[in-house]
């Protein structure tokens, strides 16, 4: 049976492969979005690359309400702070993906171009905004949440509208949404390339070539900056981790460098920011040597390695605190009970190779290439 430290831990990971998971599935169909309106020259080509995603979206999107849901159930004290002050953003999150299955289902039903047109530029919306402002809040995790807890661990915020309006486009944030835009693009772009031919793969190969180097310079620069610019966080001292959770036991430091002690304890966890480099290269070789079924495989190691690095960089963390260092929260003290993450592990045992083998299938039954010829032959059944 697992003690509570390690249901902890496990969750910890869980909770991450959830997020990589959002984020080479539903971020697959986001990168798709924002490429719609520039690969597709022609209404029939624009319908090619609606449909190479049309029939995955809706349950790729089960992703994002899963993590939601794991972070609730496991985290809900992180769950209450962060959309507590992410409110605002969250909620230009959820009107963005509104333009996602309304887009999918609505666009053809009037042959009108001006209509058609309006729904590309909506899905290209549905998804540029999602994944920059998702890349713009881890930016603002890492350098900390200005947040504090009250003695009934109630989040406060100091100035939660003004915060949420401009305190969040900082810089640095600025920089990880583009990172997070430009490897869903590259994600997006490799699909297209696998499930289309001719014209649009071609010019989804010429966006991988530009984008994918582009995409490892700038978390290179990401992290350079980290190093230099933006202090982490350390615990000094925390009561037993086998004691119940309370966030505002601990003692907790700010200082240089501290983002980057696991690597120096660790270095096995190298692996993550050496994949997050190299993978958006192999992406771009192997694209370039027409390769894209394996250009896949190292886009979505890319995705895993640029959020893997994150999620060490800042362990045992989760949301620290910018205002009150105390009030940071870690994976050991914003935990639900061991009961309640035990029951949830059963759960997830049971139901998600459930889930992952009825994807897959889904996936092999509606396998191949999506032609201009295939839309003009079914249209009562394309996208």
């Amino acid at each position: 049976m697992l003690d509570y430290e390690t249901l902890r831990l496990v969750w910890w990971v869980l909770v991450g492969t959830l997020l990589i998971g959002f984020a080479i599935a539903d971020g697959m169909d986001m990168g798709v979005g924002v490429l719609l309106p520039f690969l597709g020259k022609s209404d029939a080509e624009r319908r090619v690359i609606i449909n190479t995603v049309g029939p995955h979206w809706d349950g790729n999107q089960v992703w994002l309400i899963t993590a939601g849901g794991a972070i609730f159930a496991a985290w809900p004290a992180v769950y209450a702070a962060a959309f507590s002050g992410f409110y605002l953003a969250m909620l230009v999150v959820l009107i963005a993906l509104f333009f996602r299955p309304v887009g999918f289902d609505y666009r053809s039903k009037i042959a009108d171009p001006r209509w058609r047109s309006a729904w590309d530029w909506g899905l290209f919306v549905g998804g540029l905004v999602p994944a920059l402002i998702f890349g713009v809040a881890f930016g603002n995790i890492l350098q900390g949440v200005p947040f504090h807890l009250d003695s009934f661990l109630k989040p406060h915020y100091g100035s939660t509208f003004i915060w949420a309006l401009f305190g969040l486009l900082n810089p640095f944030a600025l920089l990880a949404g583009v990172v997070s835009v430009a490897m869903l693009t590259v994600h997006g772009a490799v699909w297209l390339q696998l499930r289309t031919e001719d014209t649009i793969a071609a010019r989804a190969k010429g966006v991988i070539s530009w984008l994918a180097p582009t995409l490892a310079v700038l978390f290179a620069l990401g992290g350079v900056w980290v190093y230099l610019a933006i202090d982490g966080y350390r615990i000094v001292s925390q009561p037993p981790l086998t004691a119940l959770p309370n966030p505002l036991a601990k003692e907790v430091a700010r200082e240089a460098g501290a983002w980057f002690a696991i690597y120096r304890n660790m270095p096995i966890a190298m692996l993550a920011p050496a994949i997050g480099l190299a993978a958006p290269l192999l992406t771009w070789a192997l694209s370039r040597m027409n390769r894209p079924g394996f250009a896949y495989v190292t886009s979505a190691m890319t995705l895993t390695g640029i959020i893997g690095t994150a999620g060490l960089s800042m362990f045992p963390f989760i949301m620290p605190s910018s205002t009150d260092l105390t009030s940071s929260l870690t994976l050991w003290d914003a935990a639900s009970s061991a009961l309640t993450l035990k029951v949830m592990l059963g759960a997830v045992v049971i139901f998600l190779p459930i889930v992952l083998l009825y994807t897959l299938w889904c996936y092999r039954t509606m396998w191949g290439k999506v032609t201009v010829a295939d839309i003009e032959t079914r249209q009562h059944q394309a996208y």
